[in-house]
């Protein structure tokens, strides 16, 4: 089984890069500015487990060119939700000059954050076969090649035909995968855990150090509830990716830091260095991805005809982030009062 990554950013490189170690077929696709790091420094993986893998440059299988889709099984799309669309067009285009160029139909798997990214490719794109996906586990990059895991997780997929394939591939690469039939479930419980993204950004804090400030917590779980209260008028049910349940999620993450730190063991178990993709994004200056997390919510909110008034004050402080660069921040008083002012 052949893979293409299209998007080797921190997830891309990461996945990519685990299952090439163990023996994978995986071409990555790059950027320019990618291609050169990773042709010079090769791949570096780490876990907050202690886990340590290099794969030198030369035994790495990087492109330029996103016509290598045409010679591969499956292809994992890693971008930001950001550029979805521009990979769609790019995917149409060569697949409307490729004729019979393509040796057979690829599977397409987003592993991106939200919900319509599939809908989005399956519209550029609708004779392929397109799957959700999602990565529960937080990667960063550490600069020359170096990607972190800095919080545990088992990969999804919907159910496909050819999955046990797959499956395989994952297992030799000792990550956990699940292959689920309600993918929407997966995607919104997802969303949930997410919305802590855009408070973790605003923070400016490592996500451990966030996760223990029992105001920003608050902050998360009047985001959170806000959530549950609109999907359960939705009458969607989150799937459970914690030991909890999904609703009840935002009573946890309100306790004290004593019962919390006791209850919250395994969601606790982050490296310091973890900080969320959003952070990054601000960091480095790009646009982030809170129209895919936070924006989702509000989405469902208007398709409801009613609001969702805290995750709509968090895409607003985003946007204002995104804008004011890498100074913007907001200390925990202050964004639980500003989101207390605006709850219904």
């Amino acid at each position: 089984m052949k893979i293409c990554i299209y998007g080797a950013g921190s997830i891309g490189c990461y996945i990519g890069g685990r299952l090439a170690a163990s023996g994978a077929d995986v071409t990555f696709i790059t950027r320019p500015d990618t291609y050169r790091e990773l042709s010079k420094s090769g791949l570096k993986l780490t876990d907050y487990l202690g886990n340590n893998l290099s794969i030198p440059a030369h035994e790495l299988k990087l492109s330029l060119d996103p016509n290598v889709i045409l010679d591969v099984d499956i292809v994992f799309v890693c971008v930001k939700s950001t550029a979805t669309e521009q990979v769609a067009e790019r995917l149409q285009q060569i697949l409307a000059d490729s004729n019979s160029k393509l040796k057979h139909t690829p599977y397409i798997i987003s592993f991106q954050n939200g919900l319509s990214n599939v809908a989005m490719l399956k519209q550029f794109l609708p004779d392929l076969r397109i799957l959700e996906g999602m990565i529960p586990f937080n990667v960063v990059a550490l600069g020359t090649g170096c990607f972190h895991q800095g919080t545990a997780g088992a990969i999804h997929v919907k159910k496909f035909s050819h999955q046990q394939d797959l499956a395989q591939l994952f297992q030799r690469a000792q990550l956990d995968i699940i292959f689920d039939q309600d993918m929407l479930a997966v995607q919104w419980a997802k969303v949930l855990l997410n919305l802590n993204n855009s408070i973790n950004a605003l923070s400016k804090l490592p996500l451990k150090a966030q996760l223990l400030n029992y105001q920003y917590r608050q902050c998360l779980a009047m985001a959170q509830q806000e959530t549950l209260d609109l999907l359960d008028l939705a009458q969607i049910k989150p799937a459970n990716l914690t030991a909890v349940s999904a609703h009840f999620l935002p009573k946890i993450i309100s306790l004290p830091n004593v019962l919390f730190k006791i209850l919250s063991r395994k969601m606790l178990k982050i490296d310091p260095v973890a900080r969320s993709s959003m952070q990054d994004d601000l960091i480095a200056g790009r646009r982030t991805e809170v129209d895919w997390i936070n924006g989702e919510v509000v989405k469902l909110a208007d398709q409801l005809n009613t609001q969702a008034p805290i995750n709509a004050l968090l895409i607003k402080l985003i946007k204002q982030a995104e804008v004011s660069g890498i100074e913007f921040s907001i200390s925990a008083d202050e964004l639980k009062a500003r989101l207390n002012s605006v709850k219904k």
